[in-house]
């Protein structure tokens, strides 16, 4: 088993930037790729970047392109995400997850096995 755990969420001003953690834990040998999602109220649950063995990959979506960056910080077994010029549509919860998926299927919400219980973050205007 792998236990995640999402911190950092909360409310941010529009404009602003974002700083989300994901402690990893349990088995984690057993799972390639941590990835990011997110799913605002009413909407399927979006992608927005991982890692996997030590490589980095993000969404090519309009709504988050060239807005993301995944970091690992090895010492404290974290996947961090961090998000800039937010706005208030961004507003969702945002979840971490882990698995093993294929390389065609890593942006696939489907392709995770380990899910935390996400953290929810608004972005006023």
């Amino acid at each position: 088993q792998v236990q995640l755990e999402e911190s950092g969420g909360g409310l941010v001003q529009a404009g602003g930037s974002l700083s989300l953690s994901c402690a990893v834990s349990g088995r984690t040998s057993s799972i390639s790729t941590t990835a990011w999602f997110r799913q605002a109220p009413g909407l399927e649950r979006q992608f927005l970047g991982g890692i996997r063995w030590g490589r980095v990959f993000t969404s090519d979506a309009e709504s988050v392109k060239g807005r993301i960056s995944i970091s690992r910080d090895s010492a404290k077994n974290t996947v961090n995400l961090q998000m800039i010029s937010l706005k208030p549509e961004d507003t969702a919860i945002y979840y971490c997850a882990a698995g093993s998926p294929i390389l065609s299927n890593q942006r696939s919400n489907s392709a995770y096995t380990y899910w935390g219980p996400g953290t929810q973050v608004t972005v006023s205007s």
